[in-house]
């Protein structure tokens, strides 16, 4: 019993000295004022903490915060007005689509009922009834029968060629209008390419200018700068170029429609013989005499 008690003792010394040498040593303490005896301005001053410097990302991000404004005419004076003549052109390409979506409607230029109207009309050889019918309501399937009915006394081979001619000559007139859509779209690129361009020879300019000192990031600045008129230019094309595709198919759904129209109106002046229908019985054979 003696002997475990005195080896318990000796297992507790040690594990407390081994204790107290794991904790680290107290930090001494200052003093909170002067020394007696010693001046204050003898006491040392403690250097002040250096403000923390600025990330490398926060600098670029402070520097390169520009506005839509800001980006969109950063090309110099000649972006500036390469982008006036794009804005110009995508004004134009807007009024045109619109016009012309206003224009390409099937009630517009095939007005419903019109070609019954003018087939009954011709039917019953009321001819002039159904030239003031088409006068009345002028659209792409008036014109095209009204130029068939001047052709009447002709024959219908002559009436079927006035209006394939008609038909050819307002297909025509459609297309110019939704042409010019076309021609904005292969113009707006090559707008926002000549400001591309120029802003690239500017950017070089520049680094002959310094000869060979100016770093890569004022080279890169210079070069987005001049590839914003190309993108406008792009953003531009490709709604006129869409626009321009569906109208025309649109067109040329219309064209056909209206031609077959006007073909069903005057339809009856073909089994007629091309002219309007008798209303006089033709006179009896002479009678021979006894």
């Amino acid at each position: 019993m003696t002997r475990f008690a005195l080896s318990l003792t000796v297992v507790l010394a040690l594990a407390l000295g081994a204790s107290a040498a794991a904790q680290p040593p107290a930090a001494p303490t200052l003093p909170s004022g002067p020394a007696e005896g010693v001046p204050a301005a003898a006491a040392p001053a403690l250097p002040e903490a250096a403000p923390p410097a600025a990330s490398e990302d926060e600098a670029p991000d402070a520097r390169r915060q520009l506005t839509f404004l800001q980006i969109v005419f950063s090309g110099g004076p000649l972006g500036i007005a390469n982008m006036v003549v794009l804005i110009g052109l995508s004004i134009a390409a807007l009024a045109l689509a619109l016009d012309n979506l206003r224009l390409v409607r099937r009630g517009r230029l095939i007005p419903s009922e019109l070609a019954e109207q003018v087939r009954d009309q011709v039917a019953y050889g009321q001819l002039a009834d159904a030239q003031e019918l088409c006068r009345q309501q002028p659209s792409f399937l008036a014109s095209v029968i009204l130029q068939g009915l001047d052709e009447v006394e002709s024959g219908w081979s002559e009436v079927e060629k006035a209006m394939e001619d008609a038909t050819a000559e307002q297909a025509a007139r459609l297309f110019r209008r939704i042409e010019y859509l076309s021609v904005i779209g292969n113009i707006a690129p090559m707008v926002g390419l000549l400001g591309t361009v120029t802003g690239m020879l500017l950017a070089f300019k520049e680094v002959a200018d310094t000869e060979g000192n100016a770093g890569a990031a004022q080279l890169a600045d210079g070069i987005y700068q001049a590839l914003v008129t190309t993108v406008a230019g792009l953003l531009i094309a490709i709604p006129s170029l869409g626009a321009f595709a569906l109208l025309r198919s649109r067109v040329d759904q219309l064209v056909a429609e209206a031609a077959y129209a006007a073909l069903h109106a005057l339809a009856p002046l073909k089994r007629g013989g091309g002219g309007p229908s008798p209303t006089v019985p033709p006179p009896p054979p002479p009678r021979r005499g006894s």
